[in-house]
């Protein structure tokens, strides 16, 4: 049926950030999916970012990404969340049109020099002497390929769980993929069995508003892309609901029908976002748990009920849901469900996502353990650049957890692995005060360049952009601010002490409670874009911290660059405990660096590893 550098299997945000990054590249690229319908679709909630999550929305972007810029079309709220905290942990956040995600996503594949668009469900592949060469659809086809890419989401071997119904199905009512695992197993990848859920849609016309909380979005949003010019969409409000101890009770009353607790449920769930059932058994001291009412679009009455997922039978969801107040009413549209499916176990994975055992085959975001859009779009982007780099026989992109969320996420993957479905937090990086989102293009958008997926355009700007932030602090660093009484009465607002004499206006913006613009116009200083200011701000407030977390990231870096060589035969080392050796060889890690973070490897294994590689001549 014709023949392709690349081929991905599965267009969730996953897939479509592989087969991008991949045609963008050069490589002829084919995105195959069971349903064109569903490209880049939103199964759970119709939102994009989040804690930690809009750090990796914001790296996809500066990396030369399409789902930063994708959101911002789509958004119908944005957010700033944890605005009131450091810069480390704000996180952007969008409402999306679910709906019109999808169009914008597909429009942009659709559009796409080299890359073709399949509706196909992918059954197979061949391989030869250890490396993909083709693969097979249910109808038959067989298309070549020199690599391929499994972003397969929830849809492997799927099956839904509503109390005792239980059926094949993918997301949405979906085909569930049920062929693809057994060959894959066939060709050396190792499976297991993840679960995760969705809440109930809800009509809109059913919810009480006047009893519930609203939650705006802000008044100046701030788009996830640095390419966005025009303002981002703030168009509804969410709100906020409670249950209660009602609502816990007919949960606690009803749980035996619960596949979940009845054992029926084999896959392991998400901790960070159980099923409301398990909030309800696993924090029973809590006298009410929070819930996000959301809408799902522009053109639309159904509302996502985010924090409420759960596979208790139709019956029992709609009398909790109706327990809790201002839903005393609601209809829903779609019950909540369970969803469980194969995935593999990322430690069979390089760093560069391609498995060890095949080469050519790369994974992808749930279909690796994760769970989240954001953290599959991450994924997709990378194993996408990393599969067209091989065939163009160049360097590798890998990651570093020094240098973005993204790195830290495919590092915690493939060297620790993981038990259940993974999530992004800020908590899992030792940098984040250096890992923040608003200086995401500058650790990675030259990077992004040198790849080829950051235009010659957009680099000229950003550097224009790093020349005003270093012109700017020069400047401050300069000039100093005499005292006034204006400046005295801003200070004595912000509960800080007033001054008597000059000071530089670097040393001013050190103080907490002050922000670049309230000294700018006192100081004289020009109006310069918020992109501008903010970085100088930060740069000022945190310099001391920034430059002890530099230190921590030059030592780490240091043990990175000490690289393993590929063939190395662990059990020949004298000194290494087994589990170690059993561990190194499974993990096969690239560097001593990461070596030192496999589970199982201590620091006196990593000395002996050490002293064995500089006995051979390594170092």
């Amino acid at each position: 049926m014709g023949a392709y550098d690349v081929a991905v299997i599965g267009a969730g945000h996953a897939g479509c950030e592989a087969a991008l990054a991949s045609a963008r590249l050069g490589l002829r690229t084919a995105l195959f999916t069971i349903s064109l319908d569903s490209i880049a679709n939103m199964p759970c909630n119709p939102s994009v970012g989040g804690t930690a999550k809009g750090h990796l929305v914001r790296e996809i972007d500066a990396l030369g990404g399409e789902m930063g810029r994708a959101a911002d079309a789509a958004a119908i709220q944005s957010r700033m969340l944890n605005r009131s905290k450091g810069a480390a942990v704000r996180s952007l956040r969008v409402q999306a049109d679910r709906r019109l995600y999808h169009v914008i996503m597909k429009k942009t594949l659709e559009a796409q020099e080299n890359l073709d668009l399949k509706q196909a469900e992918v059954v197979g592949l061949e391989t030869e002497n250890g490396n993909v060469k083709a693969l097979i659809t249910k109808l038959g086809a067989v298309y070549g390929a020199k690599a391929a890419i499994i972003a397969s989401g929830t849809y492997l071997q799927a099956k839904i769980y509503v109390g005792d119904a239980v059926y094949r199905s993918g997301p949405d009512g979906n085909l569930s993929a049920d062929m693809l695992s057994e060959n894959l197993k066939k060709n050396g990848v190792s499976l297991r069995r993840f679960k995760t859920g969705t809440p109930a849609r809800v009509h809109r016309r059913s919810v009480d508003f006047s009893r519930l909380a609203a939650q705006e979005g802000d008044a100046k949003p701030v788009p996830f892309s640095f390419e966005t010019t025009s303002p981002v969409r703030n168009l509804v409000p969410c709100h906020i609901a409670y249950t209660n101890a009602s609502t816990h009770k007919i949960i606690m009353d009803n749980l035996r029908r619960s596949p979940l607790y009845g054992g029926r449920i084999e896959g392991v769930g998400p901790r960070y976002c159980p099923s409301i059932e398990d909030k309800v058994v696993r924090f029973a001291e809590k006298e009410r748990h929070q819930l996000f009412i959301e809408p799902m679009g522009l053109d639309t009455e159904e509302m996502y009920l985010q924090g409420m997922s759960s596979s208790l039978p139709e019956d029992v969801q709609l009398e909790f849901y109706r327990s809790i107040e201002g839903l005393e009413n609601v209809e829903i549209m779609r019950s909540a469900y369970a969803i469980e499916y194969d995935c593999c176990d990322p430690t069979q994975l390089f760093p560069t996502l391609e498995f060890k055992s095949v080469g050519g085959l790369y994974g992808a975001g749930q279909f690796n353990g994760t769970s989240g859009y954001e953290e599959a779009a991450a994924q997709g982007l990378v194993a996408g650049i990393n599969a067209a780099l091989k065939i163009k026989n160049k360097e590798a992109l890998v990651l570093s957890r020094s240098n973005s969320y993204i790195g830290a996420l495919i590092d915690d993957l493939v060297t620790k692995g993981c038990s259940e479905p993974y999530r992004m937090m800020t908590s899992r990086s030792e940098y984040r005060l250096f890992l923040r989102q608003d200086n995401a293009d500058q650790r990675l958008t030259p990077l992004g360049h040198a790849i080829g997926l950051i235009s010659r355009r957009r680099f000229s700007a950003f550097l224009a952009k790093l020349a005003a932030i270093e012109q700017e602090l020069a400047e401050i660093s300069k000039i100093s601010v005499q005292p006034s009484e204006a400046l005295n009465k801003i200070l004595e607002e912000r509960n800080s002490s007033p001054i008597s004499a000059s000071l530089k206006f670097s040393e001013l913006l050190r103080r907490p409670q002050l922000t670049y613009s309230d000294l700018a116009p006192l100081a004289g200083r020009p109006a310069l874009p918020d992109e501008i200011s903010e970085q100088v701000e930060i740069t000022v407030k945190y310099k001391g911290y920034l430059e002890r977390q530099l230190e921590q990231i030059a030592r780490m870096q240091l043990s990175e660059s000490r690289l393993i060589p590929p063939d190395i035969n662990y059990s020949e080392i004298t000194g290494l405990r087994l589990e170690a050796k059993e561990k190194l060889d499974k993990i096969r890690p690239l560097n001593l660096g990461q070596a030192s973070r496999i589970s199982g490897v201590s620091p006196a294994d990593v000395s002996v590893l050490l002293v064995f590689l500089k006995q051979r001549g390594y170092y």
